[in-house]
Formats: structure tokens, C-alpha cells, sequence
């Protein structure tokens, strides 16, 4: 694949695509030569934009725990080096620890994470020195035209492999200090926390995170073997275990995250995991939010609170929720937070408690949900299960249509949208007739007793997802099972 060719020309080549978090593809796909390029596009898109200026800046890197991660990360660092760049390794750490040390030495941050989706793929998430590549950075990616080295064989592999030489640990020391150094030695004493590992890059860092600020940590279900924990379509073997878990009544809470650890999970004390959207209201309240930014797909339980003075609503994707929020904050809003229904959560506006400051960061993180709930919990002297019983109960469900391709997503999507009342009735009149329908991103179908189906195509993996939303799990449940049994018939 060497040569003169455009990003954009390789994406509709290589199989590896490029949405809102990052390039992710197979990881036969996502040869050497493939992670070079889109790497040489992102450097080159930095210094057309200013964001590199001269030879010998550096470029963090790091990655996950898939067995693919550190071949692409030498691949990625590869292309830095022959631009004139210093790749630095920085290690297996939670994504947000790489963005927040891109932050804090202003240069570029690239992590290396399939997030959630299986060990047979991957993906290359792009920092700038300033926070997470957003959607006009996309575009600019795209446009470069690179010139790739014949330095690949046959297959798409180095002829020689790379080793990054410069190895730097600040990256983890400073995720560790942002969190002792804001929050009191004391601030979870006497809790008991359940850490579910598996295969979490961030699982011994938070350990020692919470260690740190007094909670009794215990450690549960570590796996040398990576597992897909999705935090949006929580697998029913990680329902059950959480509940195995908390079954003595000895857990306060127990807690995970993803595979590179910026997506959340949270459960309460009886071991039920909290829909990350209803997590993200209870973080934003802790800290005292006065604007929270979220996608169409999340609960409605945070404009029904009433706890905030603006709400905001964003396609689905953390660029979307990171462009808003940087409105909101133009807009004088003094507090701005934003979250996902995977429960990552961002923050726009450095937050101040007691005197100490917790600096912004501008992209998906797991720890803070955490912190903010457990934070809750303590303040208001009542556990998790009461702060969810003290929420307008609005109730959300999800899952997902896997290896379903996202063109057919998007066909019949569109046919059910410009099919108008008929072709949603045809398909969805199930749940009786409907009074809104919203096509900010997918599908979303308001009924007229307020029971919402929304569709979309994932944006970064074969998956076609639907969140349901009522006025009870069960009901939330039933509509999500029944409207997955409708999906199946599209295959």
C-alpha cells in the first residue's frame, strides 16, 4: 500500500473506518501500514493547523490490554517518528489519563483501544493538545493526501519492527495526583468497594485510586483473557456476577469500567448496575452542574428533575457532547458537565470544592461517575438504591443487533423515516400510535403515552442499537426484547 493516496481514499479501502471515536476495524484489517497512515494523516492535519510546529515534539502514546494493542502502537509511533516527532510510550492506562497528560504537556495524545467491542478488533483514538479529535478535525483528517514509505511487506507489516525507545510514566502519576490531590485522604473511608477487573486497563490504577482516598477495595473477577464489557448492553453473565457479588450485603457498591476504562459501570448495593445515563445525572448533581449536555438517546430523567438550569441534547458521539458543552460554556454557564449513555463523563468547566480544583477534561472518563456517586451517597447519608428512587422514574433499555452492517442500518432507517406514519406503524405499532418523532441521530419515536424506541447504527462497529425508555424496567425491558425480535426479522 505504499504510495500517494487520501485518507478518505484508504478508509473506503482498507476496511478500517474512522467515526466519532477514532479509527476501529478488524485487527486483520488494521495492518501496520493502515495504523501508518491514518496516523501520517492525523500529524499532517496537525501541522496544517498549527497544532505541530517543529521536529522533536513529542507524542504520547498508549493503549489497552488486547493482545493487537502494542503492535499498533509501534505502528502508530512508527509514523511519528519518520514525520520528525518523538513517539513516547506511556504505557497501558485508561484513556482519560492519556488525554488528560496530552492536556497538561500540550502535545498530541494517541490511545490505542477498541473500547468495549471484542478482541478481534481494534482502534486509534487521535488527541490534540487541547482534547479529543472532534468532527471538523474528522473532516480534516480526511482531506490529507499521505505518501506512504515502502517499508511494508505483502501483508501490510513493517519489514523491521519498531520499538518505541522513550518510555514516560507521568501519565499514570498524574491521573493518580488528579484525584488525591483534589478530593480529602478520608473522602471514602469506611466504604466497601467490589472492583469488578476483568480485563480493564485502568483496573489497578483505580484500585489504588480509591485505595488511596480510604475505601476498602476488593478485587473481583480479573481476567488475563480480554473480555468485552460493553457498558451500554451489559452482558447478562455480568448482571448475574454483581449480584453473586453483593449478595452478603458487605459492598456499599461495586464498580467497573470498560476495556480502556472511560466508559463506566456502577452498580448499587444490592449489586444492580445503574443505566449510565441515570448515573451521569447523579455525578452532574454532585458536582453541582448548572448546564448538562447528553445525547437524544439518554433518559429523560434529567430535564424531569428539574436539578438543572440547562439541559442540552447532541447527536450520539463525544465529539457532538464536547462541541455543545464548549457552547454552554460560552453561554456563561459556570459548571458544565456532559455524559453518554455508556456513562462517560466530561467535564468543560474546571469544578471547584473546599478551595481545590478539578481541571477540566473535555473527554470520556470513568473514575469521576465513581467518585461523584459514591460522593452522593455520603453526602446526602442514603444508598445508591435510594438516590435512584429519588429520580423521576423514567427507565431505559438497550441492546444491540451485532454484525449487522451499517448500511442496512441506514436503509432501513430511512425507510422507516420517509415511510412517514404508515411504515412506523407497520413496524412499530406494537406500542400504539405515536407524537414525536426525531431524526437528530437515527430514529427516535416518541409514543403518546410517552414511551419512547429509538434506532441507530453504531458509529464505530457493525452494530444496530435500540434504546427503549418508560416508566418501569420491566416495561422499558419488554419493549427493548420486543422491538430486538422485530430487528432480527431484518437480517
Amino acid at each position: 500500500m505504499s504510495g500517494r493516496m487520501k485518507i478518505s481514499e484508504l478508509m473506503e479501502t482498507c476496511g478500517v473506518k474512522f467515526g466519532t471515536s477514532g479509527a476501529r476495524g478488524l485487527v486483520v484489517d488494521m495492518t501496520d501500514v493502515v495504523c501508518y497512515s491514518y496516523t501520517l494523516g492525523f500529524i499532517q492535519y496537525l501541522e496544517q493547523i498549527g497544532a505541530l510546529t517543529s521536529s522533536g515534539e513529542r507524542v504520547v502514546i498508549a493503549g489497552d490490554l488486547r493482545s493487537s494493542t502494542d503492535r499498533i502502537m509501534a505502528a502508530a509511533a512508527k509514523a511519528c517518528d519518520d514525520k520528525g516527532y518523538i513517539p513516547v510510550d506511556c504505557g497501558k492506562i485508561p484513556s482519560p489519563a492519556i488525554a488528560l497528560y496530552g492536556i497538561m504537556q500540550k502535545c498530541p495524545a494517541i490511545m490505542v483501544t477498541g473500547s468495549h467491542i471484542p478482541d478481534d478488533r481494534n482502534g486509534l483514538k487521535y488527541n490534540k493538545p487541547e482534547g479529543e479529535v472532534l468532527k471538523d478535525d474528522e473532516a480534516g483528517m480526511m482531506s490529507q493526501e499521505i505518501e506512504t514509505p515502502d517499508i511494508f511487506d505483502d501483508g501490510g507489516m513493517l519489514t523491521i519492527p519498531y520499538t518505541i525507545t522513550e518510555k514516560d510514566n507521568g501519565a499514570k502519576e498524574a491521573y493518580l495526583k488528579r484525584w488525591s490531590a483534589f478530593f480529602p485522604a478520608d473522602y471514602l473511608q469506611g466504604k466497601k468497594i467490589g472492583f469488578y477487573q476483568h480485563s480493564a486497563v485502568g483496573r489497578d490504577i483505580l484500585c489504588d485510586i480509591y485505595s488511596s482516598l480510604g475505601a476498602e477495595v476488593v478485587k473481583l473477577g480479573h481476567s488475563d483473557k480480554f473480555i468485552s464489557v460493553d457498558t451500554e448492553a451489559i452482558r447478562p453473565e455480568d448482571v448475574e456476577l454483581a449480584r453473586e457479588w453483593a449478595s452478603d450485603g458487605s459492598f456499599d457498591t461495586i464498580v467497573s469500567t470498560d476495556g480502556d476504562s472511560d466508559r463506566p459501570l456502577v452498580s448499587d448495593e444490592n449489586g444492580k448496575w445503574l443505566r449510565g445515563d441515570v448515573a451521569g445525572i447523579l455525578c452532574a448533581e454532585h458536582f453541582g452542574a448548572d448546564a448538562v449536555v447528553t445525547p437524544v438517546s439518554c433518559n429523560t430523567a434529567v430535564e424531569k428533575c428539574g436539578a438543572f438550569k440547562d439541559v442540552r441534547r447532541t447527536r450520539i458521539g463525544s465529539p457532538y457532547v464536547v462541541a455543545e458543552m464548549a457552547a454552554a460554556v460560552d453561554a456563561g454557564s459556570k459548571c458544565v458537565v456532559g455524559y453518554e449513555a455508556n456513562g462517560g463523563f466530561l467535564t468543560a468547566s474546571d469544578i471547584e470544592i473546599e478551595g481545590k480544583i478539578l481541571a477540566a477534561l473535555p473527554t470520556r472518563d470513568a473514575a469521576i461517575i465513581h467518585l461523584g456517586i459514591i460522593g452522593l451517597s455520603i453526602k446526602k447519608g442514603v444508598p445508591i438504591s435510594e438516590l435512584l428512587a429519588a429520580l423521576p422514574q423514567r427507565v431505559t433499555a438497550s441492546d444491540r443487533l451485532q454484525e449487522f452492517p451499517t448500511e442496512i442500518s441506514n436503509a432501513k432507517i430511512v425507510e422507516l423515516s420517509e415511510g412517514g406514519s404508515a411504515a412506523i406503524e407497520a413496524v412499530l405499532g406494537v406500542f400504539g400510535t405515536f407524537k414525536d418523532v426525531n431524526n437528530i441521530d437515527g430514529l427516535r419515536i416518541t409514543f403518546d403515552n410517552d414511551e419512547v424506541v429509538h434506532l441507530r447504527p453504531s458509529g464505530n462497529a457493525p452494530e444496530l442499537r435500540c434504546y427503549t425508555e418508560a416508566d418501569s424496567e420491566e416495561r422499558a425491558v419488554e419493549m427493548n426484547e420486543t422491538v430486538m425480535m422485530i430487528l432480527a426479522g431484518w437480517r
